[in-house]
C-alpha cells in the first residue's frame, strides 16, 4: 500500500524552511524524530506512517535544517536549533489529537526535551535514546582529540564517509551540556517506553538505565518502563520492527 503523506514546510527564524511529511487522522498522532545525521524516511518511519494510515491515525516525520530535504548547511545550525526543529513541529500539531512521540537515538533525547515543555505529548517510545550525546563523545575520546576537537572548531563523529562529510561543531558539545542539566528539574509525567540494544556500542544501553534511575529518584511513581533486547545500535531486523510494532500499536 502506498503512504499519502502531504509535504509540509515550516520556516526557522533564519528564514531557512524545514520540509516534513504529514498524514491527517484521528484519535492519535504519532511523530517520529529521526537519529543523529538521519533522514526522515527510513525503515521505521515507513512502517510508522503505514501502520498509522492502516488505523486513521495522524503521523508526521521531519528532515532538520541543515539536512535531508530541509535548507540549510549543516555546519550553521546548533543542537539547541535541532531541539527548536522539534518543538516547531510538535506546535503544528498540537490542533490535532493527542500525541505519541517515537524518538529514535539522538531524536529520543530530544522527544524527552519536547515532552518535558508540550503538553500536547501525552506518550514517548524512545528506541536507544542518546541522551547527554556529544558531551558523552568529548568525555569518550582521548584528551588529546579533544582538544584538538576544541582548537579545530569541528570533528567527525568516526572515519565512516557519511561522518566525514558532517563534522560536528564543538559548540554541540557545549549544547549538550546546557540540555543535559535539564534533567535536574522536575520531570513531567509522561508515559515512558525506552527500547534499548543490549549490543549496542554507538549509544550504550547503560545510558539508558541510568536515566530512568535518575527519573524514578527524582519522582518513584513515573511511567517509564525500560526494555532492553538483543540487538545492536539500528534495531531494525524483523523481529526488531515487531518488538516496535507491539509498543506502537499495542496489539
Amino acid at each position: 500500500m502506498t503512504i499519502d503523506a502531504t509535504m509540509f514546510e515550516l520556516q526557522g527564524t533564519d528564514h531557512k524552511r524545514l520540509r516534513g511529511n504529514r498524514i491527517l487522522g484521528k484519535d492519535r498522532q504519532i511523530l517520529f524524530i529521526t537519529g543523529f545525521l538521519s533522514k526522515r524516511w527510513g525503515n521505521k518511519s515507513k512502517a510508522l506512517a503505514q501502520w498509522c494510515q492502516d488505523r486513521g491515525w495522524g503521523f508526521c516525520c521531519f528532515d532538520f535544517r541543515g539536512w535531508g530535504d530541509s535548507e540549510g548547511q549543516w555546519g550553521d545550525y546548533r543542537l539547541l536549533h535541532w531541539l527548536e526543529d522539534a518543538e516547531a513541529v510538535t506546535n503544528l500539531l498540537a490542533d490535532g489529537p493527542p500525541v505519541t512521540i517515537v524518538g529514535n537515538s539522538l531524536g529520543g533525547w530530544l522527544a524527552w526535551l519536547v515532552a518535558q515543555e508540550q503538553p500536547t505529548v501525552e506518550e514517548l517510545i524512545l528506541i536507544a535514546p542518546a541522551f547527554n550525546m556529544m558531551d558523552l563523545r568529548a568525555a569518550q575520546i582521548s584528551a588529546e582529540r579533544r582538544e584538538q576537537w576544541q582548537s579545530a572548531g569541528s570533528m567527525p563523529w568516526d572515519d565512516e564517509p557519511l561522518h566525514r562529510e558532517a563534522p560536528i561543531p564543538w559548540h554541540w558539545v557545549e549544547d549538550s551540556q546546557t540540555l543535559w542539566r535539564r534533567r535536574l528539574t522536575m520531570p513531567r509525567r509522561v508515559k515512558t517506553t525506552i527500547l534499548h540494544g543490549l549490543q549496542d556500542t554507538v549509544i550504550k544501553p547503560e545510558g539508558s538505565w541510568a536515566f530512568v534511575q535518575h527519573v524514578l529518584s527524582q519522582d518513584p511513581e513515573f511511567p517509564v518502563e525500560l526494555l532492553l533486547k538483543t540487538g545492536d545500535h539500528r534495531l531494525s531486523s524483523p523481529e526488531d520492527l515487531d518488538t516496535f510494532r507491539r509498543l506502537v500499536v499495542k496489539e
